[in-house]
């Protein structure tokens, strides 16, 4: 019965580990044998990493060479090459290609095309400022009829639709049928506003089709680059267009 009584947990003192004297007070926590232990295998650690690189030192040839010596530099405790190979690329381009995949791309390519094809489709690129100006010559007999000449006479419409160069009804088809839309000029205004707006959505989107297509470029070349033949680099990656690799010839069996 007194050996049960010496097993209980509620007559049992607790276990308090000895505390750093009075007089070691100012020292700090008392230092334990699993703190000294970390502290001892950290130290010994330190001094065999020294050794063994005293002992590399002591046994390097003096003469040895390899270019790492001449062509990389120390820049804020990191070796980097002093002749930067890092290929020129974007910031946006970088970011899709960590992101996304070749395939992704490819089909947001082909869908932004399709928009391309369509928004040409409907505005037939009438005005745009990269279509050559059209010329059209009048020939008249006389001076006098050049000095009496008329362009919105001779072409039988209104003055304010002399400017168009797309649908330009005569004034015998502004009588006799009902045109959609009015023909004064701030309808006019408004409407050479939509298509200014429509041709700067187009431009916007030719410009987005030319970036997804160097993107899957430039992830189709990182993906051939993985192939362990040899390759020599024929042309330097820029902004605007991928690296070029011309890759050793290997018979296929």
């Amino acid at each position: 019965m007194s050996s049960f009584r010496k097993a209980l947990k509620s007559r049992q003192r607790n276990h308090h580990e000895r505390s750093q004297p009075v007089s070691r007070k100012h020292l700090g926590l008392l230092e334990k044998k699993k703190d000294y232990k970390l502290r001892a295998d950290d130290y010994h650690k330190k001094q065999n990493t020294l050794a063994a690189l005293r002992k590399k030192a002591l046994d390097k040839n003096p003469d040895e060479f390899y270019f790492k010596m001449v062509n990389t530099q120390l820049k804020e405790g990191v070796h980097t090459d002093k002749k930067s190979t890092e290929e020129e690329t974007t910031e946006e381009q970088k970011k899709m290609m960590r992101t996304q995949d070749i395939k992704y791309i490819e089909m947001k390519r082909v869908a932004e095309a399709k928009k391309i094809e369509r928004l040409k489709g409907e505005l037939h690129l009438l005005d745009g400022d990269d279509k050559p100006k059209n010329t059209h010559t009048f020939f008249v007999d006389s001076k006098k009829q050049v000095a009496a000449f008329d362009l919105a006479t001779h072409l039988n419409t209104m003055p304010e639709l002399v400017g168009r160069v797309f649908n330009r009804p005569t004034l015998d088809t502004l009588r006799t049928k009902r045109i959609h839309g009015a023909v004064d000029p701030q309808s006019l205004e408004k409407l050479s506003k939509q298509r200014r707006h429509q041709y700067k959505i187009l431009g916007q989107r030719i410009d987005r089709e030319k970036k997804m297509f160097v993107i899957s470029e430039k992830i189709q070349t990182r993906k051939d680059l993985q192939d362990k033949r040899k390759k020599i680099k024929v042309k330097k990656e820029t902004k605007n267009a991928s690296a070029v690799y011309k890759f050793e010839t290997k018979r296929q069996r």
